[in-house]
């Protein structure tokens, strides 16, 4: 799949300092394993950092966008689970991504990738 958005494109590229100049500095994230969202830009890179030592064999494998949202839909495995998600990217007026939210399926993929995050990050 050929992904045309800006973080899409550095994600699949292996660029992480192109990826991080897509966010901005006050982005929200949600993740589908916490409750309570993240703030910053540094906080939000932090645990961009971790997912990409989770997840194996990532990929996109499309994209839709709309106005100033844009959906990335994806596969990767942890484990031996096998799982799909999307990235829902919400862009600001300066085209910086302002709210990102992640959502995983099936429930036994976001339990795998949920338990790997919390026994790395060394949280009960």
């Amino acid at each position: 799949m050929n992904v045309t958005h800006p973080f899409g494109r550095a994600i699949a590229d292996g660029d992480e300092d192109a990826a991080l100049a897509t966010i901005a500095d006050d982005v929200e994230f949600r993740s589908p394993a916490v409750y309570k969202p993240y703030h910053g830009k540094e906080e939000v890179a932090g645990i961009l950092r971790l997912v990409a030592t989770v997840f194996e064999n990532f990929r996109y494998t499309n994209e839709w966008r709309d106005g100033s949202t844009s959906i990335l839909f994806f596969e990767a495995t942890v484990g031996e689970r096998e799982l799909q998600g999307i990235d829902i990217l919400e862009e600001n007026d300066a085209g910086q991504i302002a709210r990102f939210t992640v959502m995983i399926r099936p429930l036994s993929g976001l339990q795998a990738v949920a338990g790997t995050m919390a026994a790395r990050l060394g949280v009960a």
